[in-house]
């Protein structure tokens, strides 16, 4: 028999599984792994910091890149924060496209994070099927804000602007026949709503196709069932939130026990796991994706039916519009003003939390009346989860790591911020 040896392993910080720039310091027993050191830090952008030195305003696109798979969401905590520092009420048309969107952000999120999770496990055909609904749900990105990912979509106030009322188009190419480009706009001749509405009507079938490759698939089975074991009492004590928490029986959602934007009055439910291991994460995020689905369409159905403001007339706080700017004297002041100085906080602290997809993603901003942040500190999920790590992974080969990771749905961000 070959003596087993001891090791101290070094995975990452390149690592294709590691989803970020995670470094981890493995001391194995052979390949069974007794400690697990996670190295952050390689990531850092001081964005906390550097938020104290800029207007409330010109830190929204600083949010997109904290988790950078989940981008409105993390621009709400933060406009909700400093909306609650102004006291600021927001439309409701804004209220529900905020709703929207964090729902669609969801969708991007969890389907970044099962082709990725599926890919790492060694399932290849699931990182395609999720690629795929990936494209339709930026191209909604896209035709809000102009940019695919770093939206800053979300505004003090309520958005930047209205939904459109055309979808953009696909213009004919020489990489596609004329057919396929025709075939490609034909639910693209309506609205972005109706764009929307027609994704949550193909969406349920999708999220079938997921299923159907993987969760009675013996071999996803084997590699995720068991693995990274985290009992309630432990999950509440390590400050897990989102799906990990759930994952483990904790029916805890901040948009149930503390609404925010339409979230009470929207009609979901919230799906929680028995045994809280890699399996049951799973289950608990697919049956979120047909949640969220759920939560756009009613989102869709109201918006048709309701137009109105999508931002605050306050012009202390939201810019006029393009065409009083252009031709009154008031109105240029106004646009002048808040974008060179922005707009002085009353004194005070505050703290704001979303359900990101990620988890409880919250942010706590100090004002002493300027128009900056005294201190900004930002509540991100993923950092939580990280610190479980060696307690997730000891005992378990070194295989499982990579599995362990995945379903913490790790992105380096906003641990490293």
């Amino acid at each position: 028999m070959p003596e087993i040896r001891n090791y101290t392993l070094n995975f990452g910080p390149q690592h294709p599984a590691a989803h970020g720039v995670l470094r981890l310091v493995l001391e194995m027993d052979g390949e069974v792994i007794e400690r697990a050191d996670p190295h952050i830090g390689l990531l850092h952008r001081a964005t906390e910091k550097l938020a104290e030195s800029k207007p409330y305003n010109h830190s929204i696109p600083y949010m997109d890149r904290f988790d950078y798979v989940s981008m409105m969401c993390n621009e709400h905590g933060y406009v909700m924060a400093v909306e609650k520092l102004l006291g600021v009420e927001v439309p409701e048309r804004a209220l529900y496209i905020r709703t929207m969107y964090d729902e669609i952000t969801r969708l991007l999120n969890h389907l970044m994070w099962l082709g990725t999770h599926a890919l790492d496990v060694g399932a290849m055909t699931m990182f395609l099927y999720t690629f795929r609904e990936r494209e339709d749900l930026l191209d909604c990105y896209e035709a809000v804000s102009g940019a695919r990912m770093h939206a800053a979509y979300y505004r003090v106030g309520g958005v930047y602007r209205d939904l459109p009322d055309d979808m953009p188009k696909y213009e004919n190419n020489k990489f596609r026949s004329d057919a396929e480009i025709a075939k490609k706009n034909e639910v693209r001749q309506g609205s972005l709503l109706d764009f929307i509405e027609d994704f949550t009507n193909r969406f349920p079938g999708l999220v079938d196709e997921y299923e159907t490759l993987l969760t009675d698939n013996r071999i996803w089975k084997q590699r995720t069932v068991g693995i990274g074991v985290v009992s309630p009492e432990r999950a509440l004590q390590l400050g897990f939130s989102g799906a990990m928490l759930r994952g483990s029986g904790i029916a805890w959602d901040l948009r149930k026990k503390q609404p925010y934007a339409a979230y009470r009055k929207m009609d979901f439910d919230i799906p929680i796991g028995h045994n809280g291991d890699c399996y049951d994460r799973y289950l608990v995020r697919i049956e979120e994706m047909r949640q969220s689905n759920r939560i756009i369409r009613q989102c869709v159905d109201w918006l048709k039916r309701h137009p109105g403001p999508v931002i605050v007339s306050d012009h202390k706080v939201a810019p006029p519009n393009r065409v009083d700017m252009k031709e009154g004297m008031e109105g240029l002041i106004h646009h002048f003003k808040l974008f060179t100085e922005g707009y002085c906080t009353p004194p005070g602290e505050v703290y704001a939390a979303v359900e990101a997809p990620k988890g409880e993603f919250g942010c706590y901003i100090i004002s002493d009346g300027a128009n900056k942040p005294y201190r900004m500190k930002i509540r991100a999920p993923g950092f939580a989860h990280l610190s479980a790590m060696d307690e997730m992974v000891k005992g378990h080969m070194l295989a499982d790591v990579v599995a362990v990771i995945g379903t913490m749905d790790i992105v380096f961000g906003e641990v490293d911020r």
